[in-house]
């Protein structure tokens, strides 16, 4: 461990590498993601920037009719289970 209380990882991405450093709480974490012992950190590190990534985002339609929804929601514009069940006959 250095003075510094940091660790230095390599990267290796497309035959190039460069190093990152990150301390050792950040480090303890990365190791409890990996799926083996023997994962890279930079196969850690890709993976969770792929679940970031949002490969379908929203359409502004879509975000329309969330904000609408959370409004009646506000409102208490919204029927209970059992108030749909009336309306709809069903018991």
């Amino acid at each position: 461990m250095n003075k510094y209380n940091f660790l230095y990882i390599a990267i290796h991405s497309y035959n190039m590498r460069t190093t990152i450093q990150i301390d050792v709480e950040m480090k303890k974490m990365l190791d409890e993601l990996k799926i083996h012992p023997r994962e890279s950190y930079s196969s850690v590190v890709k993976r969770l920037i792929q679940l970031k990534i949002d490969e379908e985002p929203l359409s502004k339609e879509t975000i329309k009719k969330i904000e609408d929804a959370l409004e009646d929601i506000k409102k208490k514009r919204v029927y209970s289970t059992e108030e749909v069940r009336r309306i709809l006959g069903i018991k």
